[in-house]
């Protein structure tokens, strides 16, 4: 499979994984770009791998979690100003934008476990593998995030009633 086969055939969802992991359509989308252009002259040896796409999506964190890339996605996000989620009459739309607000504003290896256990439907031993670290290490992540989105919902919620 050609460079340019593997893209026609995955870039949508390439583009989906990426912007679900960074938060941010834009972010999501420089780190995707950023990628493929490291991927593109190594693509003889990546497509010779048994899952060319998995590696692509471990690019893809990688990228995420470098310094430099944190740095330039919390410049983005501060100057970035988030629409209001529009009003579509229902209920769960607004609910999912409400969500999706709360885990952009996770730090970003707990955003990265947020969405691969739950977007991706991964068990921890493999986020482990991608991540580089121990399954005891992607749980303590997953519980801090989902204590920090609890810490930050409750209170609207208690608002709202």
């Amino acid at each position: 499979m050609t460079f340019e086969e593997f893209l026609a055939a995955r870039l949508p969802a390439l583009t989906r994984y990426s912007t679900a992991l960074a938060g941010d359509p834009d972010t999501g989308a420089d780190v995707l770009q950023d990628v493929l252009v490291k991927a593109q002259p190594r693509w003889a040896r990546i497509a010779a791998a048994d899952e060319p796409e998995a590696y692509v999506r471990r690019m893809v964190i990688n990228e995420l979690i470098s310094t430099r890339r944190r740095f330039l996605a919390r410049l983005r996000r501060e100057r970035a100003h988030v629409p209001e989620p529009v009003a579509d009459g229902t209920e769960q739309r607004a609910d999912r934008d409400a969500l999706v607000q709360l885990i952009r504003a996770l730090p970003t290896r707990q955003r990265i476990v947020i969405v691969l256990r739950y977007f991706e439907d991964m068990a921890d031993a493999d986020i482990a593998a991608l991540l580089g670290c121990s399954p005891v290490t992607v749980r303590s992540q997953a519980s801090r995030a989902l204590a920090t989105l609890r810490g930050i919902a409750a209170p609207s919620l208690l608002e709202e009633r």
